[in-house]
This record gives structure tokens, C-alpha cells and sequence, in this order.
């Protein structure tokens, strides 16, 4: 009986790092994703021969809602693994910065994304609406969403690191 103990504790162990090491790549895939698109794709895609402004707002569109969903799918993936298994539920900083994530892509998707693509069919249809401050809201969006990202990512790295031993009271670190 206590030669399988120690089994059944690596086995555990094995799939807390494994939950960890996905709760690292999800993150990075994500930010991968926004900056690849928001920041790469989406201004380049205006520099491209024979694209007109009509042209590359209606490509815009089918890409932003494309990597829209892939952002919730994504989330949808985080928060499981944050909450599942329950051993290695998150929590403290971690679950602030998960819930942070929710907050910006549902903002994004619910207040941000709609006079955007109101403003895009005004376009599409002719018309002139000059400027908007969503284009600049949804970027700001998009640098939040991946600053959390990166914590989110640190964060899981971090788990995985061994805990430190903190030294006794009254005793000098150096010296242990």
C-alpha cells in the first residue's frame, strides 16, 4: 500500500504540470493570435495592391470575427482549465487576472465591436463617416487583453517553479 502512494502522487503531479504547461500555451496562442492580426494583418492589409478601403473594411470584418471567436474559444479553454481540476483550481492574482481577461473581451465583443461594424457598413454602402474613436478603443482593448496575456502566462510559469523555502526568523539567508 505505500509503494503506490508515491505512484499516485507523481501521477497527480504530472497532471498539475500538464494543466499548468497548458494554462502557459493558451495564453501565448492568444496573444499570437491578436498580434498577429490587430496589430500585423490589419494595417498591412491596406498597403496591398488593388485593395480598396470598401475592399479591406468587408476582409476586416470576416477576420476580426474570425479571431473573435477563436478569442472566446480560447477563453472558453482558460477558464475551464482555471477552474478544473480542482486541485489545481487558481486563485488569488490568477483569478483577477482571468477575470480581467473576461471583462475586456466581453466589453470588446458587446460595446466595442458593434459601432465598428456600424460605422464599416456605412462605408460599404458609400458614405464618408470620418474618424472614430472605436477604432482606437478596440486597440487599447487589444494591448490590455495582451498585457494580460503575458501575466496570465507568467503566472502559470510561475506555478511550476519549486516553492522557496523561506529561512527561519532571526537567522541571516545568506548564511543557510
Amino acid at each position: 500500500m505505500s509503494r503506490r502512494a508515491p505512484a499516485v502522487q507523481r501521477g497527480a503531479t504530472r497532471g498539475l504540470v500538464a494543466v499548468e504547461l497548458w494554462r502557459i500555451a493558451l495564453p501565448v496562442l492568444w496573444f499570437g493570435m491578436v498580434a498577429a492580426i490587430s496589430f500585423i494583418e490589419a494595417p498591412l492589409k491596406f498597403q496591398a495592391p488593388g485593395i480598396t478601403i470598401p475592399l479591406g473594411l468587408g476582409i476586416g470584418r470576416l477576420v476580426f470575427a474570425a479571431l473573435n471567436v477563436a478569442e472566446g474559444l480560447v477563453l472558453l479553454a482558460l477558464t475551464l482549465l482555471s477552474f478544473w481540476p480542482s486541485a489545481a483550481r487558481i486563485s488569488g492574482g490568477r483569478l483577477g487576472v482571468w477575470a480581467a481577461l473576461a471583462v475586456v473581451y466581453v466589453a470588446k465583443i458587446v460595446f466595442v465591436r458593434p459601432p465598428l461594424n456600424a460605422r464599416t457598413d456605412l462605408v460599404l454602402q458609400g458614405e464618408a463617416p470620418g474618424q472614430s474613436i472605436w477604432h482606437y478603443v478596440y486597440i487599447a482593448c487589444d494591448v490590455a487583453t495582451m498585457i494580460l496575456l503575458v501575466l496570465a502566462a507568467l503566472g502559470a510559469a510561475r506555478a511550476l517553479l519549486p516553492a522557496r523555502e523561506q529561512p527561519a526568523r532571526g537567522t541571516d539567508a545568506r548564511r543557510a
